[in-house]
């Protein structure tokens, strides 16, 4: 039996990872996208779900005005006497020279439950976690940001947290500089034959990234580094297949060997753009008699498949998702853009077996968007859409859209005429990037009368190609092929002269926008996502 990476595909980075009993679960990041974390569960290391996503209310929240690749960094999650700790930060602003990262802590008894409102912990960083030492102290760590002289990582801190107050007390340690790979942040403790170790992240989470491990008699240190430091990297095998490993946590299992999940990057190309975002993988690792941490299998480069004892064979099959909106509830898969999806955008309650989105703000607004999306998690995708749209003018749109941020996307939409003429309707693609935004057909297709289209999309590693149809299954190529690539945070990052932050990963989805305001609704009958081979 194997275990084949990445085990989370496709925009799952930043991986938190514990057991509980038979059960195992991965909490990870999710940025500006509503709901926020991803919660995987696995019986037995292979096989994985997505389960939960328990930030789901503007109270525990509140994204609306976030920055691209901000909002829900690195969350850690932690079990202790039946309660379940989740650790995030809401970052509100990274791109100038001050960074506001709120930290906050949310508790649940049951992990698929409510979670409770979030108390405040401090903004003094990011990549918070919590630990529970063996004596009944709770630790909150974190990396801490230092803006002065453009230094930004100033180490990993470490405080007391009372639960009875529901705070941080006390002095406030710096207890690790970092090692000679600079960039230490994501830290994690554990407690092991009289240690105690800290996990970080190291060198960027780029091709440089890599894990450091550290260890320490007592909590506050000091810290010596692993001999062998780091312990998991790609960054002088631009060669491997997993690249930008990095950003690891650790699991035991049941019978005592050890695991670590890590955030990983497949690119198209050698150290290219990687076109499905920051993903989970995992390897076996395993304690040694000098009481470090080392790869079980030597050396520092991670494998895809690691073999495992398990008694559920895993079958490769086709990735293929049909959803039709008949249901009360929207499939798990879908996130909405910094606000929750309530009835007064998204009603799946006006129209029988359709989805109603009503039209909101523009794919550039970083405040009210009515679009919903679902990951790319392979490197060729089918996706398509049977949207029925009548709009009064050229201010109302809805269609098909592939996504990366406000300032990277590809747009099929049907769109109205000229405000007070004849209402007519035509079809075009709009792409926008580097923020800069161009309609592609010289003359959209007009579709005046036609009260359903159908739209699809294929992405085929770097290529990107639109389809539409009036009638189901005999499809028309509309447009040129487009070079899906820049949907990925490598292209992100490398465009333009000032740097943001590009961290999450290419989506696909439906949307609606009524520029106008008056919040012009768009029917949706099904959407379907399909790995093609």
């Amino acid at each position: 039996m194997m275990i084949e990476n990445p085990i989370l595909s496709g925009f799952n980075p930043d991986p938190s990872i514990i057991r509980v009993g038979e059960d195992y679960y991965i909490a990870t990041s999710t940025f500006e996208w509503f709901p926020g974390v991803q919660i995987h569960h696995s019986k037995d290391l292979v096989h994985w779900e997505l389960v939960a996503r328990p930030l789901n209310r503007l109270s525990q929240l509140d994204l609306r005005g976030n920055p691209d690749s901000c909002g829900v960094w690195a969350p850690c999650l932690s079990y202790h006497d039946g309660v379940f700790y989740l650790v995030y930060s809401n970052v509100r602003s990274f791109d100038g020279v001050w960074k506001d990262t709120p930290n906050y802590l949310v508790t649940s008894h049951d992990i698929l439950g409510d979670w409770s409102d979030p108390i405040f912990l401090n903004s003094s960083g990011f990549d918070a976690s919590l630990f529970h030492d063996k004596d009944g102290r709770k630790w909150y760590t974190s990396m801490l940001t230092d803006h002065r002289k453009g230094k930004l990582f100033g180490g990993i801190i470490l405080q007391a947290f009372d639960p009875q107050q529901q705070q941080l007390i006390g002095k406030v340690y710096r207890i690790f500089a970092g090692s000679q790979l600079g960039i230490t942040e994501a830290p994690h403790l554990y407690q092991r034959n009289g240690w105690y170790y800290l996990l970080t992240a190291e060198g960027g989470t780029e091709y440089g990234h890599a894990v450091t491990l550290a260890r320490a008699k007592t909590i506050t240190g000091p810290y010596e580094i692993h001999p062998q430091n780091p312990i998991i990297t790609t960054r002088n095998q631009p060669d491997a297949m997993l690249q930008k490993c990095g950003h690891a946590d650790l699991v035991e299992t049941p019978n005592g060997d050890w695991f670590s999940v890590f955030l990983t990057g497949r690119p198209l190309t050698q150290r290219g753009r990687c076109i499905l975002g920051r993903e989970t993988a995992i390897e076996a690792v395993e304690w040694r008699e000098d009481d470090w941490l080392y790869l079980k299998t030597g050396g520092k480069t991670p494998r895809l498949k690691i073999p495992v004892p398990s008694n559920n064979p895993r079958a490769k099959k086709i990735t293929e998702s049909k959803i039709s909106f008949d249901s009360t509830t929207l499939d798990i898969n879908f996130q909405s853009l910094r606000i929750p999806i309530t009835e007064g955008w998204a009603s799946l309650k006006i129209r029988k077996e359709y989805l109603r989105l009503f039209g909101q703000e523009s794919l550039s607004s970083f405040h009210r968007q009515s679009l919903l999306a679902r990951r790319v998690q392979h490197f060729k995708i089918e996706a398509a859409t049977l949207l029925a749209f009548e709009p009064d003018h050229f201010q109302q749109m809805a269609g098909l859209v592939a996504y990366y941020n406000t300032g990277h996307w590809y747009y099929l939409h049907l769109l109205g005429g000229e405000m007070g003429e004849q209402q007519e309707t035509f079809l075009q693609i709009t792409r926008c990037d580097n923020f800069a935004i161009t309609d592609l057909l010289k003359s959209p297709i007009k579709l005046t009368g036609q009260k359903q289209v159908f739209l699809k999309l294929t992405i085929q590693n770097e290529n990107l190609q639109f389809f539409y149809t009036t009638t189901e299954g005999d499809w028309h190529s509309v447009g040129a092929v487009l070079d899906s690539s820049i949907l990925s945070d490598d292209y992100v990052q490398a465009g333009g002269e000032h740097y943001r932050p590009a961290f999450t990963g290419a989506f696909v989805g439906i949307c609606c926008q009524d520029l106008a305001g008056t919040k012009k609704e768009a029917d949706f009958a099904q959407f379907n996502y399909r790995e093609i081979e």
